[in-house]
């Protein structure tokens, strides 16, 4: 063989070798492409959550939210053995996307206009409403305009939740932070507020863990549509999130999670709602 034959063989060789790598790996600039050549994807859920997103003491998760993400994981391809789980708390939710620590975000979190100008979405997969949590036995709370400078309202750090209600309908309300959920219903057993507030569908499933001790006011005075976050500028991943969230709505396996997770808490399972385009 000649040295120009030769060379010719090992650049087709080479150029052969770079195509298989790219067909098996994908483009890594894009989140589909990246998980393809990895075969692994991280994903950030609440580890607090009742219903919607736990970790167990085993190091299991359990949840809503742990299905949805679990599912659109293996329509990309990736066994659930394969996801990294790590912990999204509402202050830190767009930092885990922009940041790249993880590549999707499924934890309750609402989709908004000022969200979008950081993070893009695929939803609404869940609308729920706001309410608030209180002790079994509170009976100056019958709904937001009850609150007011002497009583103390929790939510977290991070939340829209909380501000919400100053700002429509209790100005002077007594705000309280706590970076999770669960600080916060500990502190309204204790008797360090005085109620809780964040969707309706986490409260109950508080109230589930505690039925003798606490409730849900049960006058929900908000929409808030929770969307699947995703690193923006990037439609091709986003049309493939969007087709597993509507193949796990079509199957029926959307509403046989939600019965399994929250069903037992008495909430009364909703109509799935429609994606947005």
């Amino acid at each position: 063989m000649t040295p120009r034959a030769l060379l010719r063989l090992v650049a087709t060789t080479c150029a052969a070798v770079l195509l298989l790598a790219s067909c098996a790996g994908g483009d890594k600039s894009t989140m589909v492409g990246k998980v393809s050549a990895d075969d692994r994807m991280t994903i950030a859920v609440s580890y607090d959550q009742p219903g919607m997103a736990v970790r167990r003491l085993d190091g299991s998760y359990r949840g809503f939210d742990v299905d949805v993400a679990k599912f659109i994981a293996n329509e990309l391809g990736v066994d659930e053995q394969n996801i990294t789980w790590k912990e999204a708390q509402p202050g830190n939710r767009e930092t885990l996307l922009t940041s790249g620590e993880a590549d999707m975000v499924v934890s309750t979190y609402s989709i908004t206009d000022k969200r979008k100008e950081i993070v893009d979405f695929v939803g609404p997969y869940f609308v729920a409403g706001q309410d608030l949590l209180v002790r079994m036995n509170e009976t100056r709370i019958e709904g937001p305009k009850s609150l007011n400078a002497s009583l103390r309202l929790c939510s977290t750090a991070g939340s829209t939740s909380a501000a919400y209600v100053r700002d429509q309908f209790a100005k002077d309300v007594n705000l309280v932070e706590y970076a999770k959920f669960s600080d916060c219903v500990t502190a309204l057993l204790a008797n360090n507020v005085d109620a809780v507030t964040t969707d309706d569908v986490l409260l109950a499933g508080y109230a589930a863990q505690n039925p003798e001790l606490l409730r849900v006011v049960g006058e929900p005075f908000s929409k808030e549509e929770y969307g699947v976050g995703l690193h923006r500028d990037d439609p091709g991943s986003k049309s493939k999130v969007q087709a597993a969230l509507q193949k796990m709505i079509d199957s029926g396996a959307w509403r046989k999670s939600l019965e399994a997770n929250i069903g037992s808490s008495g909430y009364k399972i909703p109509d799935p709602p429609k994606l947005a385009p």
